[in-house]
């Protein structure tokens, strides 16, 4: 996979301009090396690496990759607010993945609460970690993201759950899908920097994948919840409809699936 630092920041916008771009042959996960390099940064960064050995995704699941057949990053990012008002970037991220790969003429829906699908299986996945800042009126945040582009079948079989991929991503310009990608995620954070999760919460949920459907919310195996997915709320909560009423669901290490049914 031929990606360079200076190309891909030749291709930014003026939001992404600010941001340090790096380019690694391979790494353990760019998430752990970022969070480990914020006492130093004095910009946002982006870490790309072409090859992730300890990919890592939510609920500490492995993020299984292929040296030039998917696309893994992450981007580091200072908010001038504290840790708890960061709740709801991952759906923000999400919007930011999903209006990116639309440019590209690839329709995708989002999964509650950081999972983006193509055709009905997982495409991409987000895992965002957070820090406190040295002001406490600041704070880090490290959003990692995998983008499946043209996995084998083997790889397929160990990752053990439906995903999708897309071959021709693979065959772009890839310091141009790249700086596509960081062009759209540096202005969400900004504007998500602004004005918080409110300018994400329509775009969400007209791109909710499950909206209107049968669903469950599984923690560790065990349902939580069963009933008809509505979407999001002002502060990230995912909306249910059950039995006994409507519920609102914040995101921790649950599940959300369709209803078998």
């Amino acid at each position: 996979m031929k990606l360079s630092p200076e190309r891909i920041s030749s291709f930014c916008h003026p939001a992404a301009r600010q941001v340090a771009v790096k380019v690694v042959d391979e790494t353990g996960s760019t998430n752990a090396d970022l969070l480990a390099a914020l006492p130093t940064l004095a910009t946002p960064a982006l870490l790309v690496a072409r090859t992730q050995t300890a990919g890592r995704g939510r609920a500490g699941r492995s993020w299984l990759s292929t040296p030039g057949k998917s696309l893994t990053f992450s981007l580091a990012w200072k908010f001038d607010a504290p840790l708890q008002a960061l709740v709801g970037l991952p759906l923000a991220v999400g919007v930011a993945l999903a209006e990116t790969l639309d440019m590209f003429n690839v329709n995708v829906r989002l999964k509650w609460p950081n999972d983006v699908l193509y055709e009905g299986k997982k495409l991409a996945g987000i895992l965002i970690e957070s820090a406190a800042a040295a002001r406490p009126d600041q704070s880090w945040a490290v959003i990692g993201i995998g983008i499946n582009m043209a996995l084998n079948e083997e790889l397929i079989a160990r990752i053990d759950r439906p995903v999708a991929n897309i071959p021709w991503l693979a065959d772009l310009d890839q310091d141009m899908l790249m700086a596509t990608l960081l062009n759209r995620l540096a202005e969400a954070m900004e504007q998500f920097g602004q004005e918080g999760l409110a300018a994400f919460v329509t775009r969400w949920n007209n791109l909710h994948a499950y909206a209107g459907k049968s669903v469950t919310i599984i923690d560790h195996g065990k349902t939580l919840h069963e009933g008809i997915a509505v979407g999001v709320d002002a502060i990230g909560r995912f909306l249910l409809d059950g039995a006994a009423g409507r519920i609102a669901i914040m995101a921790g290490d649950v599940s959300l699936r369709p209803s078998e049914r």
